[in-house]
């Protein structure tokens, strides 16, 4: 439940079942980083971290007449259509930190729909470049997923329709298509060598930053999230080595992957 506070905020109160206590955290009563208005953004919104790629998503996806909603701190935002349904793009950044700033904000604007298109680094055995993976979970090694929860344990999780529909889709299209968990780290230059093994080791496909956040948010806020990522690098886990996808690759891969992501950000699934 919102309730009113001095200074024009809000205070999300979140008691736990069971609980003797609650947990709260503030939002603005409106964005600060999205200089929008909610009529600006569609209930469904495909978030990627690179303000050009939010760009081309909307000048080669959406249907002709996108327009720009947002260009605060050159985080630029879009909104149009996608087979003439409403949808939005909003670039978030890279990182935890990052993305939950304009995750938050997309829900304070009425997005019920956040779907996460981005790269990621493949762990498992037999993933190749270009290749799509749906995260059904991502552990999260950042620290603000158990900021957000208050330390409480939790198991950051997609929206189960928004993946059967999304593997459905992309098999459908001919893709090679990997469902299962994957990593968020706060570290693009991680010193702990011995982690990507670790989390290989544990069946993880895929390391990114930002999904843990996503599903958090979603489940504190009761909206559906998705994950939908390109292995644009192969990690050697075992030698802390990775070989990176040509950049021919990475756009058929991402092409691939973002003609799915619209399909799912735009279907009934009631």
């Amino acid at each position: 439940m919102f309730a009113s506070r001095p200074g024009g905020r809000q205070t999300l109160r979140w008691t736990g079942a069971g609980r003797k206590h609650s947990y709260r955290y503030t939002l603005a009563a409106m964005p600060i980083h999205l200089r929008a208005e909610p009529s600006d953004y569609a209930p469904a919104v495909l978030v990627p971290g690179d303000p050009l790629r939010a760009k081309y998503i909307a000048e080669t996806f959406f249907d002709p007449g996108a327009r720009c909603v947002n260009t605060e701190r050159g985080m630029l935002g879009f909104t149009g259509t996608f087979k003439g349904k409403p949808i939005s793009v909003q670039a978030v950044g890279m990182g935890c930190a990052s993305a939950a700033i304009y995750y938050s904000e997309l829900i304070q604007m009425g997005a019920t729909r956040i779907i996460r298109v981005g790269t990621a680094g493949g762990l498992a055995d037999g993933l190749r470049m270009a290749d799509t993976v749906v995260a059904i979970s991502a552990t999260a090694d950042d620290p603000i997923v158990g900021l957000l929860i208050n330390g409480e344990a939790h198991a950051p999780t997609a929206t189960w329709s928004l993946v059967e529909h999304s593997v459905a889709l992309a098999r459908a299209a001919g893709a090679t298509v990997h469902v299962g968990p994957i990593v968020s780290s706060a570290l693009f230059y991680d010193p702990r060598t011995e982690m990507m093994q670790h989390w290989k080791d544990r069946g993880h496909l895929a390391v990114e930053m930002e999904a843990a956040v996503l599903y958090t948010l979603g489940a504190i806020h009761k909206i559906e999230t998705l994950c939908l990522v390109t292995i644009s690098d192969l990690i050697a886990a075992d030698a802390g080595t990775s070989e990176r996808i040509s950049d021919d690759e990475l756009k058929l891969g991402v092409d691939r992957m973002m003609t799915v992501a619209c399909d799912v950000g735009i279907a009934d699934l009631t």
